[in-house]
């Protein structure tokens, strides 16, 4: 048994205690939250600082990891996916270190979690040797091809097949983009997700990247942008492509399944409206309470590297939107770190307030993920990992902010 108490202690289901003690047992599960004076102060564990849980990396690309400084930034999202695609193929004994070393890192960087975007089954021994959580989103693109569909299906489920889902990890298949899956691999995928009337299980979460730029909408809305020379330039035809004339978003929402937790990820460009018009298809959701069905993904470093831009953060809080935070790969990101990105946000939009950000970075990443009985806040019976961090004055993060994992 430990006791573990600090300055304040930030519990994100309610508000933050002054002088408690968090008791848990030798597996790190929680078993009381009390205060200070009614234990011998022997018998504490006492720190300088603030314990909150273990954060939670809704999005990332841990197979890239090996990826790290090619890709220059400020290139935009279609030059940097040019990159990705002629610079993935590397000896495999150079992709595996990487990624048992991203992996290390990320627990260091008090990660208890991840939602891990996979295009191949190269992470999948790491996983299950890794005291992290992860949801494996296997994701399928056919460039919109809908003859192509089932072929590319059958291929990406072999990767899903080998992906782990025993003690806690989680695995679905999911779409890339709105640029990238023709409405047959849709369909393809959201009946691989839904489980027969017969199986009982928790929903699933569903992964998608969304809006991440502005040449995204521009092909939806009237087939013009810079989408139409990337596909030109891999030699892919668009002639059975035709814009919809609305954002991407409504190409995604008209052909995923509302039966699942939906994650959209990065929406650089998404608008208030855009933001109602999901949560309005998600309350056809067999998940009533709105609260747990759609989720936002904000990876703001990737964003910066790749397109030197933000989302607007407001559109998201006044549309009262559950945000959860993601790293991107490392590709995309000089590290895999869930404290850096919330630094980012306090440093550029920093009317964002660090409960709010704290909570993007626990709780509601684990609702996104389907992990909030065990992960997210620290609650009696959880097992959510505990970290410290040194807080300013102010109780506010400042570049020196660190992180140390606890338990």
């Amino acid at each position: 048994m430990r006791k573990l108490t600090a300055d304040l202690l930030f519990p994100i289901t309610s508000p933050p205690i002054q002088n408690a003690v968090v008791i848990t047992n030798d597996q790190g599960k929680i078993l009381a939250i009390d205060q200070r004076e009614n234990h011998d102060p022997a018998s504490l564990e006492v720190y300088s600082g603030v314990i909150v849980p273990g954060l939670i990396n809704a999005h990332c690309h841990l197979e890239l990891s090996h990826m790290k400084g090619v890709a220059p930034t400020g290139t935009g999202l279609l030059p940097f996916l040019k990159t990705v695609v002629n610079h993935r193929n590397v000896p495999q004994e150079q992709i595996d270190a990487a990624i048992e070393q991203a992996d290390r890192d990320m627990w260091e960087a008090g990660i208890q979690a991840v939602g891990d975007i996979c295009n191949k089954a190269d992470t999948a021994a790491t996983k299950r040797r890794s005291p992290i959580r992860y949801y494996s989103f296997v994701e399928m693109f056919d460039f919109l091809n809908d003859g192509r569909a089932q072929q590319v299906f059958d291929g990406y489920y072999e990767v899903f097949a080998q992906q782990s889902d025993e003690n806690g990890d989680r695995k679905s298949c999911v779409p890339h983009a709105p640029y990238t899956v023709s409405k047959t691999l849709f369909k393809l995928i959201n009946a691989t997700n839904r489980p027969p009337s017969a199986v009982r299980r928790p929903p699933s979460t569903v992964s998608i990247h969304n809006q991440e730029t502005v040449h995204e909408d521009q092909f939806f809305q009237n087939k013009t942008g810079d989408f139409n020379e990337f596909y030109r330039s891999f030699g892919i035809p668009l002639d059975g492509f035709e814009p919809t004339g609305r954002p991407s978003i409504y190409y995604a929402l008209e052909n995923m399944d509302t039966q699942h937790r939906t994650l959209f990820v990065h929406n650089t460009e998404t608008l208030p409206e855009e933001i109602q018009a999901a949560k309005a298809w998600a309350s056809q959701s067999v998940i009533r309470n709105p609260q747990s069905a759609i989720f936002w993904c904000s990876c703001p470093n990737a964003n910066l590297y790749i397109e030197n831009r933000l989302p607007n953060y407001r559109y998201f809080i006044e549309n009262e939107a559950v945000v959860c935070l993601g790293t991107d790969s490392l590709t995309s990101n000089w590290q895999l770190s869930i404290l850096e990105e919330m630094k980012t946000i306090a440093r550029y939009q920093s009317y964002v307030p660090f409960e709010r950000l704290l909570r993007w970075a626990t709780l509601n990443g684990a609702m996104a993920l389907g992990f909030e009985e065990d992960l997210g806040s620290i609650e009696v019976g959880k097992r959510p990992g505990l970290l410290l961090l040194d807080l300013d004055e102010r109780l506010q993060l400042g570049f020196s902010t660190k992180v140390e994992r606890l338990v």
